[in-house]
């Protein structure tokens, strides 16, 4: 029904928003095989069309051609226009644009990865040497030493990539590790005018940090001695130190937009990757309206892996983006790695809190006054979040400053206690941010703190008020703590699920490290971000599941090299299988933001365990046309099919494929509607296939979710070689549950399947839901 109610919105709102008539970018499918002989490139023809249809002064301006993982066109057209342009025959869809943001050293030996693994996925794979990342996102700082071509062999064979030169991105930039440089701009200036090129480089060029941080994180070289302002001192290296990188900015000072990221999909496929790593999201819609779906699914489709971040919207439920099962969604877990940065108080309680600050410090054994901004004046609401111009100079100088999380950036709550006279901050969570905290780069001497701790300070200040005695603090920093313990713990931001958009399919799939990771970092950006801040830095340490999905992408990377037969659901597959769910305590995974046991709506399958992959005995494959059924007994329209797959599609079988549940998917996901129902029932049909050794034999293992009956069959899969494929059909039986109207139950358990050696765990998850 929710289908239905989103396409039928959408096109209320186009009609509707037609007599507004502004101009927006729209992104136009197009069928491939009708373009008329009179036409000697589809760009013309689409030219063409514009014109029929737009008004005599408006030009018929095409963005971007595209015809690799999509066939059709981007432009700016009114709303009118658009509807316009929908009535003609070889138009299949027009879709509006949106706009994306970014999910903004120690990790690969926390995933045990280490170059001295002389029998491990390293050694395996020669380091992915022959493999191809793109990465997705705001460009590259190409002279940095993650992406030196020392002992790297020559530029793989089947490459047809560019590097474009500009003014400032020479023809020197690319090497025999960065391979390939390009930048898509053309949906940014339609929408926002053009660039100012005094604050953003016209070239792959990055000028915010995050992309030359995420393409590090996936394949950067061998780096010693790294560190970020003195922290985090070591070895920097990616997952894939070997594997070659292109960079393909899509994501500029106003966000990232459909028609050039979709723009970009079309050429890294077209270049030749093998991986495409994406660290941005948007809101969750339908896949055929959706082009980080639609590029994603014609990648995989010709063998690429798509890597997608799950978004920074945790810990609150339903809050997981870039959801196709076809693409790969990763959540953000912590290493065992943190760098505490504790509040001692006047009256003797040490509060713990977290920092990467190394500026001029404050004075050891010495106390300072302490206030919330929040009681200091103005409205209270902009002065207690630290907001731009909120605070009193008078009553903020030489103190160090409560600031509560929110609306600005962290960084950003330090520069106005800075200019204000402050000399220190305390930034605290609020409720929903839970416990979870996340070092930066801070331009004064700031830690972060979590909401308990954040309530017992402001309690103080408080209390101290009301007494002869003020309230006084100051911050001790304590550098780099290793072996911390419990890791991995899911981190708060991590976008959680039940999946909004297809609730039968589990995501996010994994979670990788994405809490204080250290990796590349351009000049001319200070590590805070803030733009008063003129610090270089050659590494940065930053946050978010933009830094877990190129983990992922790398490991990929590895995992193809090592089985370049494999497709992109295989390695996922392996990647999901092998993942685990239990901390270096040996139990289960904590949630960061309120230090309770997590879910599999929190970490999907687990966290990635990449040796364990490279070895997974069993995978989960599957095919073009299995999504495609997927997608028939999704509800979606013959067309809608079309416009996302490029397929003409025969929904009259898919019902052989059972229902939504049954694509062959790793992980299983029961979703049950009440009306009233006692008993309920459903069936789930997997194929697995043997990757591990001939002559095996697996047997299962159910740990049932609580309150339902799990029966497997066969009990035991018994293979004769490797490549064999078998079936076997996983029955799910329980009872209502008391919930009240628009209620959800969700309980997990799982099934296993070990030969003794492998063991190949796919999470189990039946869900309970009370219509309204």
């Amino acid at each position: 029904m929710g289908f239905f109610l989103f396409f039928f919105l959408s096109l209320l709102s186009l009609a509707s928003s037609a007599s507004r008539d502004h101009h927006k970018t729209f992104i136009v499918r197009v069928q491939s095989d009708a373009k008329p002989s009179i036409f000697t490139t589809h760009k013309h023809w689409y030219e063409s069309s514009l014109a029929s249809v737009l008004s005599p002064s408006t030009p018929a301006q095409v963005l971007h051609v595209y015809d690799t993982v999509f066939h059709g066109f981007s432009a700016k057209l009114s709303t009118t226009d658009a509807l316009n342009l929908q009535t003609l025959p070889h138009i299949l869809a027009v879709i509006p644009e949106q706009v994306r943001r970014l999910h903004t050293t120690r990790s690969p030996q926390f995933l045990g990865l280490q170059t001295t693994d002389s029998a491990g996925l390293l050694k395996e794979s020669d380091f992915g040497s022959d493999l191809v990342i793109g990465v997705l996102d705001t460009g590259i700082w190409p002279e940095r030493q993650s992406f030196n071509d020392r002992d790297l062999g020559p530029v793989p064979s089947k490459w047809k990539g560019q590097c474009v030169t500009t003014k400032d991105f020479g023809p020197g930039s690319c090497n025999k590790k960065l391979i390939g440089a390009r930048f898509f701009c053309s949906g940014y200036e339609a929408s926002n005018g053009k660039m100012n090129e005094t604050s953003e480089f016209r070239s792959p060029r990055d000028t915010d940090g995050h992309g030359t941080h995420t393409a590090s994180i996936a394949a950067g070289r061998y780096v010693f001695p790294a560190s970020t302002l003195g922290y985090a001192k070591g070895v920097a290296a990616g997952m894939a130190p070997k594997a070659r990188l292109a960079a393909y900015k899509v994501c500029w000072t106003d966000g990232c937009f459909d028609s050039d990221i979709l723009a970009a999909f079309d050429a890294a496929v077209a270049d030749g990757v093998d991986v495409i790593s994406l660290s941005v999201g948007g809101v969750v819609v339908p896949y055929h309206l959706d082009a980080i779906a639609i590029g994603a699914f014609s990648a995989a489709d010709q063998g690429v892996f798509v890597s997608a971040s799950a978004g920074n919207g945790g810990p609150g439920g339903l809050t997981v983006t870039n959801v196709a099962p076809w693409v790969a969604t990763i959540g953000a877990g912590t290493i065992d790695r943190d760098f505490p940065a504790d509040v001692k108080l006047g009256n003797g309680k040490v509060v713990a809190g977290v920092s990467v600050y190394n500026g001029p410090g404050l004075s050891p054994g010495r106390m300072y006054p302490l206030v919330y901004g929040g009681t200091g004046g103005g409205d209270g609401y902009s002065s207690s979040l630290c907001l731009e111009g909120s605070l009193d100079p008078v009553f903020v100088k030489g103190k160090i400053v409560v600031c509560d999380r929110g609306i600005n950036s962290r960084a950003a709550k330090g520069e106005v206690v800075k200019k204000a006279g402050g000399i220190g901050m305390i930034l605290a969570n609020g409720v929903f941010d839970g416990e979870g905290l996340v070092a930066d780069c801070h331009v004064l001497p700031a830690t972060a703190v979590g909401a308990s701790n954040g309530d017992e300070i402001r309690g103080y200040i408080d209390s101290a008020s009301k007494s002869k005695s003020p309230a006084t603090a100051t911050i001790l920093f304590k550098g780099t703590r290793l072996g911390v313990r419990p890791a991995p713990v899911v981190a708060s931001f991590s976008a959680r699920g039940p999946n909004p958009e297809t609730p039968e399919i589990l995501k996010p799939d994994v979670i990788a490290p994405g809490l204080n990771i250290l990796a590349a970092w351009p000049d001319k950006v200070g590590p805070s971000g803030v733009s008063s801040d003129s610090r270089n830095t050659e590494f940065n340490i930053l946050s978010g599941t933009s830094m877990a999905c190129p983990h992922v992408s790398g490991l990929a990377a590895l995992l193809k090299a090592a089985h370049p037969e494999w497709s992109p659901a295989a390695i996922k597959s392996a990647l999901m299988t092998s993942a685990y769910t239990v901390d270096n305590r040996g139990e289960t995974m904590l949630d960061e933001s309120n230090g309770n046991t997590s879910t599999v709506l929190d970490f999907g399958s687990g966290h990635v365990h990449p040796t364990k992959a490279m070895d997974p005995g069993l995978v989960y494959d599957i095919t073009t046309m299995d999504y495609i059924d997927f997608l028939c007994n999704s509800n979606y329209t013959i067309n809608n099919i079309r416009v996302l797959t490029r397929k003409n599609a025969d929904c009259s079988g898919a019902k052989r494929a059972g229902h939504v549940g049954n694509l062959n998917y790793p992980s299983l996901s029961a979703v049950f509607q009440q009306y009233g129902r006692r008993n309920m029932s459903t069936h789930f049909i997997r194929q697995v296939t043997n990757v591990g050794e001939p002559n095996s034999i697996y047997k299962v293992t159910i740990r049932p979710p609580s309150g339902t009956v799990i029966t497997v069959e066969p009990e035991q899969l018994v293979f004769r070689r490797v490549g064999q494929k078998l079936n076997f059909l996983v029955r799910v039986q329980t009872m209502a549950v008391k919930l009240s109207p628009g209620g959800t139950s969700m309980r997990a358990g799982s099934i296993v399947w070990s030969d003794g050696k492998h063991e190949v765990t796919s999470p189990l998850t039946v869900t309970m839901q009370q219509p309204i």
